[in-house]
């Protein structure tokens, strides 16, 4: 008899691995929210400045996308994407779609979002959701830095440029508006972080206001001088931007 109950045990084992190696093999191929292996490239957040031109009526860059302009979508991307807003068995599986632009009609922001997920979300107690929280503001103060250190660059070499242009001969129409498409995206990818990073210090403050009504926590003075700190960064960015109508950003001091 024990001898059987193992033989038992033995073969359901086997079929739940097999179970479970088919669903990771159908997952790798796209099912279940994990990245296909033809959207992993070097290029994958190139759909950024079409998205936000083609949101404002623009038309995009036929310009292949330079090292520093690749790089500035890249650092774009974490920080465009509302936080909280994969579950978690979707991160594992490496989850990832195209945001829509802040300027299409469509698009309406609620502060609220982060909070209520944050809160609603299972946790093993309210520390943990201020953790969380303290995490999700870290990151971003993080990611401040290297994405407007590249977005100075960028915006330096498209200053450059902008001026070249009247001396190189036989500059043809195309390539013209190219250029200017290219410049163009460039300017509105800035915009996008700059108006993602107020909401969610926003969307931030509105967490952890919720957070103290329920659960008052001395990590609630940490999570409060974090967000301070992001906030100050937010409101004092190293580049200026614009009204989003695609005009060029222009660089600080």
């Amino acid at each position: 008899m024990p001898h059987s109950i193992h033989q038992l045990r033995t073969i359901r084992s086997a079929i739940l691995f097999a179970a479970l190696g088919t669903a990771l093999a159908g997952c790798s191929g796209g099912d279940f929210g994990r990245t296909r292996a033809d959207m992993r490239s070097d290029d994958m957040h190139g759909w950024l400045g079409l998205e936000a031109t083609g949101s404002l009526g623009l038309k995009s860059s036929q310009f292949q996308l330079t090292d520093e302009e690749r790089q500035l979508r890249d650092l774009a991307y974490p920080m465009i994407e509302p936080p909280l807003s994969r579950p978690a068995w979707k991160s594992v599986f490496g989850d990832y779609k195209a945001l829509p632009a802040p300027w299409r009609q469509k698009v309406v922001f609620d502060r609220t979002m982060y909070g209520r997920t944050l809160i609603d979300e299972p946790h093993r107690s309210h520390a943990s959701r201020y953790a969380q929280l303290i995490e999700d503001v870290r990151n971003d103060i993080t990611r401040f830095e290297p994405f407007f250190a590249c977005a100075i660059r960028v915006i330096d070499l498209d200053r450059k440029r902008d001026a070249s242009m009247a001396r190189v001969s036989a500059l043809s129409p195309q390539e013209k508006a190219d250029a200017v498409a290219r410049m163009q995206e460039n300017s509105l990818i800035v915009q996008w972080v700059q108006q993602s990073l107020e909401q969610r210090v926003s969307s931030y403050r509105w967490a952890l206001e919720r957070l103290v009504i329920q659960a008052p926590d001395g990590m609630a003075a940490d999570a409060d001088r974090l967000i301070g700190e992001l906030a100050a960064q937010t409101a004092n960015p190293p580049v200026i931007s614009q009204p989003p109508y695609g005009r060029a950003v222009v660089s600080k001091g």
